[in-house]
């Protein structure tokens, strides 16, 4: 989640995108906002073929990370792992800049992924099976993978991020009590290959499409929270939407994601029985990223549809707040 005011400025005007994507080869008139969350990412055409440009500041996104990132993905690609494709601007880079008195923006573009988006409340079992077995596919790669220049952000990195923000706002204190349990419970896990890697970290609904065609199978989008952790955290955060259900189906749903798990990596019951633990540190950091997005400047006329999200993630940081006062 950006900062609210990035946000607001960022969707008011696609100035700084449509100067980007002259980067790459594209049909004039046809770039659109399709999101705007953690970057802001525009649909544009070439040839009549749809890809997706990706827009970050510096001062979120550095550029040593991306270039991490973009390699576990290249990586994934050359292994075989159905995930959509860095494409080579004009001049042949994966990367471009620009420079503007707000600070460095950064662009990739990358393919659209094929296949269709599912539903949670229509997912099938099978689906599910499928789905499990994606993600275990990704964990095995990244026990091998071994990235040649810069390496993606890990655990520790996040800890700090959550230090700091909590350290602005004194009156979370007991989100900084829970960051204390958190991280001494996750320094006395083991972080050997087998339970420790490069994760996707997002590895939800929202990205991944369903495709029947040439055998069922997911394509994967949006690496940009690839981190090093543990692989039980990618589980239970691409189950979030499941675990805290009260849909009578959910149970078996997550059995049939952990059995189509199981049969690529080995996932121990121990390790399932850590994962209420592993989910209070998702939450953890998700509420210090809203925190830190809700520290925004003053927003002068801002869009009708600010308030409302502005609103939500206030109820979201007040349920999460409330979460942390629940024992261990």
């Amino acid at each position: 989640m950006m900062d609210l005011g990035i946000m607001v400025r960022g969707v008011a005007s696609d100035a700084v995108a449509q100067r980007l994507v002259q980067f790459w080869e594209h049909d004039e008139g046809t770039l659109e906002l399709w999101r705007a969350s953690s970057n802001f990412v525009y649909g544009f055409e070439r040839n009549q073929v749809q890809y997706f440009l990706r827009v970050s500041l510096e001062q979120d996104k550095s550029i040593e990370q991306i270039k991490a990132e973009l390699e576990f993905m290249c990586y994934l690609q050359l292994n075989g792992f159905p995930s959509v494709i860095p494409i080579h601007s004009i001049s042949g880079q994966l990367i471009e800049t620009l420079k503007t008195p707000e600070g460095t923006y950064i662009a990739v573009v990358f393919s659209e992924a094929n296949g269709i988006h599912l539903d949670a409340d229509t997912i099938t079992a099978k689906q599910m099976e499928e789905w499990g077995r994606s993600l275990a596919s990704l964990h095995c790669l990244s026990k091998t993978f071994e990235p040649v220049s810069e390496k993606r952000k890990n655990w520790l990195d996040t800890v700090q991020f959550m230090e700091d923000v909590f350290n602005k706002h004194p009156a979370e204190q007991t989100a900084l009590e829970e960051l204390s349990r958190v991280t001494n419970w996750l320094q006395s896990l083991p972080t050997n290959k087998d339970v420790f890697g490069l994760i996707h970290y997002d590895f939800q609904l929202d990205n991944i499409f369903w495709e029947e065609n040439q055998g069922p199978h997911f394509n994967i989008i949006d690496f940009d929270d690839a981190i090093y952790h543990w692989y039980a955290l990618d589980i239970v955060t691409a189950l979030d939407d499941f675990i805290d259900d009260d849909n009578p189906c959910s149970p078996l749903l997550i059995q049939s994601f952990l059995n189509g798990y199981r049969s690529k990596m080995d996932l121990k019951n121990d390790i399932v029985a850590q994962f209420p633990q592993f989910q209070r540190y998702a939450n953890l950091y998700k509420f210090s990223r809203i925190i830190k997005s809700l520290d925004h400047d003053e927003i002068n006329e801002a869009p009708s549809w600010f308030p409302g999200l502005k609103n939500k993630l206030i109820h979201v940081a007040d349920e999460l707040r409330q979460s942390f006062q629940k024992p261990w």
